[in-house]
């Protein structure tokens, strides 16, 4: 009789140390069988018992134990088989294909000279005075287009491809001896290509961009982008993702219809707050980056040497801004602002694109009036562009312009709405078991983001948020006359994003200014630039500071407004 297999299920293993005797057992019964299968002659398995005195001996596997483990056995077979019948198939197919693949190289595409010559084209232009499309017994205008492979399908006797260029997309097709080519055989996404061809129409009920396709008579690969299991783009970038891995990836997220439809909107939108403004008289100009003073608090300050002396990165460019009234008229900018807080939240970013305003002789309801203008004139112009109204769909299909008026409610109303509605103030600043850490909110409160985002999502319109306290607000508000206790200052709230906006009035008289830096300890001297605005002609003005990223995040439907930028900036994220 053959020596037997032992199994110990608590001490054995299913490796390549055991061998199945008593000093290396199998730690499972099927294992054993792969490895002596029981169909190549009698062969007994022994497992080990423990009885009820807790002594271990070793008993042949009941015949339960045996018939479960042959029917897994078996499937482990049939498995094996149907493996190995792919193996031989795809063996075979690859000994195809390299013997394809090197009659390929053998294929050269010549350029029919007595064809017309092709006119260049981007991808989205239709202009019919140079393009016309033919039908299959009907020529149509002979183009030449550049651009990468954004998507293809291969049929046994065309390809079709999605190309891309950055303007637009079109539908190409292969066919006759261009698949026969070594190229078009080794085609992989991203690679870059120059074809040429005649459009037609598209068949009936087919669907392709701006209902064309480019029948393709002559091509050449520009650059190949690389394939393969770990190297195609489609492996380095999925969706769904992981999102530290999206991000170092972020060049070739890029590539992705997502990203670069929200890079076109961005695009459309700078355009539209220019186009906003100049119909306002606003003139544009370009503030330091570089800054030797503290806008919004010296604790989010970026610092570096400059020189022999300390340097910042710009917090707002605010400041500088109210230095040109004056002599320029009301003012705006679009420029990066920088601040060093260490929060990771979906709405902040350590760099970030600032788009700021000052108007001069206003009052505090004139500023709110202007916000809204601009605002739904921003809307507007955007949505004029028939290209990126059809980006913002794609992206954002519920999305709909807010109605005018903006509500508008003040920081003691709010306080109150959210006491009323049971949104309780969570002061982090204590532990957990504090029993101030949760309690009703107080007027002076700093309202934090999550409570304010959830009023403005409960009441689903726009608000301007008015009067804050003098206590949580920059030092350069002046006080409402009718309340001491508050600042003339706004918050400018949207429904799934939370602030978008913030502004105010600015102190215009020299002392009360003076007296704003006592209170919150600052040094005047190096604002002597910013405190003369007071002495030579002091005027009322106020203006306001919105977040590029955060509009956008409202208006494409977008989670964080780290896809609203092209290379994010946060916490420990400074690459690529």
């Amino acid at each position: 009789m053959a020596e037997p297999y032992y199994i110990d299920e608590d001490a054995g293993k299913d490796d390549d140390t055991a061998v199945g005797t008593l000093t290396a057992p199998y730690k499972t019964l099927l294992h054993a069988m792969k490895c002596h299968p029981p169909d190549l002659g009698p062969t007994t398995y022994t497992t080990k018992k423990v009885g009820p005195d807790g002594a271990a001996e070793w008993k042949p596997a009941t015949e339960s134990a045996l018939k479960k483990a042959r029917r897994l056995y078996d499937q482990h077979k049939r498995k094996e088989q149907k493996n190995a019948e792919v193996a031989i198939r795809e063996r075979a197919e690859e000994v195809r294909r390299q013997r394809v693949l090197e009659e390929a190289k053998n294929v050269t595409l010549k350029e029919d000279a007595s064809l017309p010559a092709p006119i260049r084209i981007r991808l989205d232009e239709t202009d019919p005075s140079k393009i016309t499309l033919g039908t299959a017994d009907k020529p149509g205008t002979r183009v030449r287009v550049l651009g990468r492979v954004h998507r293809f399908r291969a049929q046994k006797d065309v390809i079709f491809i999605t190309l891309k260029d950055g303007y637009g997309q079109m539908q190409v097709v292969f066919g006759g001896e261009l698949i026969k080519t070594y190229a078009a055989l080794t085609l992989t996404l991203e690679t870059s290509l120059e074809i040429r061809g005649q459009l037609r129409e598209l068949p009936p009920n087919a669907k392709a961009p701006l209902n064309r396709e480019l029948h393709a008579d002559f091509f050449t690969v520009i650059g190949a982008a690389v394939g393969g299991d770990k190297e195609a783009i489609t492996n380095k970038v999925q969706a769904g993702g992981d999102p530290q891995t999206l991000l170092d990836q972020r060049h070739l997220v890029l590539r992705g219809d997502v990203l670069s439809s929200v890079m076109k909107v961005r695009a459309a939108v700078t355009r539209a707050f220019r186009q906003a403004y100049f119909e306002t008289r606003c003139l544009e100009v370009t503030p330091p980056s570089m800054v030797q003073t503290q806008v919004e608090g010296g604790a989010t300050l970026f610092a570096f040497p400059y020189y022999d002396q300390q340097g910042y990165l710009t917090q707002s460019s605010q400041l500088y801004l109210e230095t040109c009234l004056a002599s320029l008229g009301d003012v705006f900018c679009i420029s990066p602002s920088f601040r060093a807080e260490r929060s990771l939240t979906r709405r902040h970013l350590a760099e970030y694109m600032h788009i700021e305003a000052e108007l001069d002789f206003i009052t505090f309801d004139d500023l709110l009036v202007h916000i809204e203008n601009v605002i739904c004139r921003v809307i507007d112009l955007t949505f004029a562009d028939p290209v990126t109204a059809g980006y913002i769909k794609e992206l954002n299909p519920d999305f709909k312009p807010p109605s005018r008026p903006f509500k508008r409610m003040r920081y003691s109303d709010a306080i109150d709405w959210l006491n009323e509605n049971k949104i309780e103030f969570d002061d982090e600043d204590l532990p957990e078991d504090h029993p101030e850490r949760k309690r009703p909110h107080r007027f002076g409160d700093d309202i934090a983001e999550a409570a304010e985002r959830r009023m403005t999502d409960i009441l689903n319109v726009p608000i301007f948020l008015t009067h804050f306290p003098v206590e949580i607000k920059a030092f350069y508000m002046p006080k409402d006359p009718q309340d001491p206790r508050a600042t003339e200052s706004v918050d400018f709230l949207m429904p799934g994003v939370g602030e978008i906006v913030g502004g105010s009035m600015r102190i215009s008289d020299y002392d009360e200014l003076m007296a704003a830096y006592k209170r919150v300890g600052i040094d005047p001297t190096p604002y002597y630039w910013y405190s003369d605005q007071r002495r030579y002609g002091t005027s009322p003005h106020g203006g306001y500071g919105l977040g590029l990223e955060r509009f956008l995040a409202w208006m494409c439907g977008r989670f964080t407004v780290r896809d609203c930028v092209l290379y994010p900036r946060f916490t420990n994220r400074c690459t690529p």
